[in-house]
């Protein structure tokens, strides 16, 4: 079971956790926890790290120390109070290394991946002795792992590093025997190299440490609680009626997180997907709800369209020249290029005539990627490199438009009805995906016309 940093962000909620898995350990279950820091606190330690490095003085570093110190003290106080002589010293300890490198930070005026990685993974420092310690206080026997403790291989890509199947044995090692008389609390986000050197799996990987862990145990289910019900069928703050799904499969919520779906991280389910593992999607605050389960095969039911979702600040990137028809390798020198830029390609079009490739970036990425590209413009592979800004990219999901005739028809009809024009499309040979972009304005109202079109409010009756 993995809990986000709303489940656990003071002593209520971790109370609300705690009653969680007293009610299923109790029951019979084996259960591991993966905890993520409290809410708002790792966002908090990147922009410290951040500032740190250029600024003056590293004046904000005490009143910032002090300011987890109160909240974290908080939590243990409300949630464990007759645990805080034992872990105040601990979280004490915790907060003098992280006052230390940030000190260390300044001094070289120098923040590496390396040091930043450890410096991020704090809030789950700090908020597994307060969980841990809240679970003993309800007479669950439990300690707590940081993620080289508990196994967890990875690369050595600091920040978004990826685990290594060869992790799987040190998980099982290190965990099954902890669970016949014990709640292991596991650090989220964190994993280490075969060196030992600490990495994190990039942000909301907690829940791709909670995947990697229950691969790794052979765990019947996953579990993901979340502030939110389950999986809806879009965004609630776009579509005031959208629906809780019962189940969706792995597939289709992997494409549904990579365009912005928040629930779970993109990554998280391909160890799920690989043993095949049940996850559940699950409110915290709301424990009775069945949620959303995640399985291989859904049941097969009328609805084509399952679920929409869209991503806003992306940018689109128009390649042209006429020196690109039949020429072999401008394909390969475009994705170097963006490659080496560390540019990532969220959606591929092309035309026909190989005159043209439309590709969507992450704004962020924007000016890298035309940088990168207008190298290739000089040495006349390609003739010109256009940017907009000015798009987001809406996906429409569901297994059963797999094979089934009409369903783009009805897509870019409604889509013409509302008067919102389509700039590019992609779709995968699964066809589990139809990708578009269309202006920034027209996401939201492209998203509602589809929800409706497709009556995803609706419950289906087959």
């Amino acid at each position: 079971m993995k809990f986000g940093g709303t489940s656990v962000a003071d002593a209520a909620s971790i109370s609300r956790v705690t009653d969680i898995i007293k009610q299923y350990h109790s029951g019979g279950n084996e259960v591991a926890v993966v905890i993520s820091a409290q809410r708002g606190v790792t966002d908090q330690l990147i922009a410290v790290a951040t500032e740190v490095v250029d600024s003056p003085d590293s004046s904000m570093v005490g009143p910032f120390i002090g300011s987890l110190r109160v909240r974290h003290m908080k939590a243990l106080e409300g949630s464990a109070k007759d645990y805080v002589a034992e872990v105040a010293p601990l979280i004490e300890d915790r907060l003098l290394k992280l006052e230390n490198i940030l000190s260390a930070v300044h001094n070289l005026r120098e923040l590496t991946p390396r040091s930043k990685d450890y410096i991020i993974t704090f809030g789950e420092r700090l908020n597994s002795l307060v969980v841990s310690a809240a679970f003993r206080q309800q007479g669950i026997p439990s300690s707590v792992l940081d993620g080289c403790e508990a196994g967890i291989l990875t690369t050595a890509n600091h920040g978004e590093a990826m685990a290594l199947h060869e992790g799987e044995k040190k998980i099982k090692g290190s965990i099954v025997p902890l669970l016949a008389s014990q709640v292991p609390v596991i650090m989220g986000f964190m994993g280490c190299t075969e060196k030992g050197v600490l990495t994190t799996l990039g942000r909301s990987g907690s829940d791709y440490s909670a995947a990697i862990i229950g691969a790794g145990i052979d765990a019947n289910e996953i579990w993901i609680w979340t502030d939110v019900d389950g999986i809806m069928t879009s965004d609630p703050r776009v579509i005031n009626d959208a629906r809780v799904l019962d189940s969706v499969s792995y597939l289709e919520v992997m494409e549904l997180s990579f365009f912005g779906a928040k629930v779970m991280h993109p990554r998280s389910i391909e160890p799920a997907m690989r043993k095949d593992i049940l996850v559940r999607v699950k409110n915290t605050f709301n424990p009775d709800h069945p949620g959303t389960c995640i399985v291989r095969n859904v049941r097969d039911d009328s609805r084509v369209v399952k679920a929409l979702t869209y991503i806003e600040k992306v940018a689109a990137v128009n390649i042209n020249g006429a020196q690109m028809i039949g020429r072999p390798g401008v394909a390969k020198a475009i994705f170097t290029a963006l490659s080496d830029s560390e540019v990532n390609v969220m959606m591929i079009s092309q035309g026909s005539s190989e005159a043209n490739i439309s590709l969507i970036i992450d704004e962020a990425q924007a000016d890298a990627a035309s940088e990168s590209l207008a190298a290739l413009a000089k040495q006349g592979i390609v003739r010109e490199v256009t940017l907009d800004r000015d798009v987001c990219a809406v996906a429409v999901v569901g297994s059963g438009m797999a094979g089934a005739k009409g369903t783009g028809g009805r897509i870019f009809t409604a889509l013409g009805r509302a008067d919102i024009n389509v700039r590019m499309i992609s779709q995968g040979s699964s066809e589990v995906n139809i990708s578009f972009v269309v202006k920034q304005e027209d996401g939201p109202r492209a998203v509602r016309v589809l929800h409706d079109e497709f009556m995803l409010s609706e419950e289906c009756n087959d």
